[in-house]
């Protein structure tokens, strides 16, 4: 028996009514559905079922013997249809040679190199995405030499609650809430030295605090 293809990336959506798989591509995943096949077996036996559940008695027995005719046949009738639905997909996929992946043609294969992308990028999407990483690299490097926190206080403590209402704060120096103040640390502004609120001069260099 020869090899059977597709026996990591697909899915099984067959049902008791037929068969059904879909094949997945290994690199970017897009899906092709394969043509739905009804199952003899089981179509009669849902009939069987029906009619058994309606009439009763005798039916209803030939639908229980429907219904383990077509456990014993479901087997084979699926790997059949398994089989065909493979045969059916291999038309929409590319296989790497080098690697054994199965690829959709449209997105993940190199149609020059005969490989797929994962095995031979193409050359155009790279030198793309180089760009792109190298203008945003540069964008991040003239960023951080710019100031962009000018007048804002990062040396004081913040505080994102107030420490006596638990009052949400965005920033200031009291509580609106309850007018509690919230800075705990407070910095000179000659020196630089962290300095507790109410003090009137600054330990380190005497200036006077306002």
């Amino acid at each position: 028996m020869a090899l059977i293809q597709f026996t990591r990336n697909h899915e099984d959506l067959s049902t008791d009514k037929g068969y059904q798989f879909k094949f997945m591509c290994d690199k970017c995943g897009n899906g092709y559905l394969s043509r739905f096949v009804p199952s003899a077996v089981g179509l009669a036996g849902s009939a069987l079922q029906a009619a058994g559940s309606f009439f009763g008695g005798l039916l209803g027995r030939a639908s229980y013997s429907a219904r383990e005719l077509q456990r014993m046949a479901q087997g084979k009738g699926h790997d059949d249809a398994f089989v065909k639905a493979v045969e059916e997909a291999k038309g929409h996929f590319k296989q790497c040679s080098r690697c054994g992946a199965w690829v959709c043609p449209e997105v993940c294969w190199n149609a020059k190199r005969g490989l797929c992308e994962a095995c031979a990028p193409d050359l155009a999407e790279e030198v793309a995405a180089a760009q792109a990483e190298a203008q945003i690299q540069q964008a991040k490097e003239k960023i951080a030499t710019q100031d962009l926190i000018r007048g804002v206080d990062v040396v004081s403590e913040a505080t994102v609650r107030c420490p006596a209402c638990d009052a949400q704060v965005k920033g200031g120096k009291f509580c609106p809430e309850c007018g509690a103040r919230l800075q705990t640390v407070s910095e000179c502004p000659k020196c630089g030295t962290a300095v507790q609120p109410g003090a009137k001069f600054c330990p380190e260099c005497g200036n006077k605090m306002a």
